[in-house]
């Protein structure tokens, strides 16, 4: 099984994730947690210490490139005996950045979610943006401005497949979204710190 973790910078997938693989393996489920990065950060840092500035349509296709490989990957791990692949981002993130540049979805992206395996459960962590953009200062790896996250947040609500989304408030602990999820497969009796 898939299970994708989107939302915002900040809204805590990767914190979610990693315990959430964690807690399967202890209910004696095998699961796996990947990170399907685009390299934006890495990209942008590069650009900027440089004074680069490429335009928006070539930044995003060396991103969705990046993200696609990185999905592709994810999905080879996906094998039969890896259980529950828990994938901190995904397509969708790459959809929802597309639309906030004000960019065409292409081909690529609805190719792919067309011929890829369906994830079991998609996970949408909702919080408000300076809240996140708190937890992305408190961190300093990056930066990331109120009006990017507030954007990209409604660029995902925007998506057709949205919809589809399990929604979870993002705002409270890792131990208590993890607890949600479990909830929702259907997983009893792992102990949450």
């Amino acid at each position: 099984m898939i299970i994708v973790l989107a939302g915002i910078d900040g809204a805590g997938k990767s914190t979610a994730g990693l315990l959430l693989a964690e807690r399967l393996r202890a209910a004696a489920r095998p699961a796996i947690f990947t990170m399907n990065r685009s390299g934006r950060r890495s990209i942008t840092g590069w650009c900027d210490r440089r004074g680069v500035h490429p335009p928006v349509a070539l930044l995003d296709a060396v991103e969705t490139s990046i993200r696609c490989v990185n999905v592709l990957v994810s999905h080879a791990r996906a094998g039969p005996r890896a259980g529950v692949v828990v994938m901190d981002r995904y397509l969708y993130c790459q959809l929802a950045l597309r639309h906030l540049r004000g960019l065409p979805v292409g081909r690529l992206l609805p190719f792919l979610l067309a011929v890829l395996p369906t994830p079991g459960l998609v996970v949408y962590f909702d919080v408000p943006a300076d809240l996140a953009h708190a937890r992305i200062t408190r961190r300093a790896v990056d930066i990331e401005t109120l009006e990017h996250l507030a954007g990209l947040d409604a660029a995902y609500r925007q998506l057709s497949v949205f919809p589809t989304f399990l929604v979870l408030d993002a705002s409270r602990t890792p131990e208590q979204l993890v607890g949600d999820i479990l909830q929702e497969l259907g997983v009893s009796g792992v102990a949450l710190r």
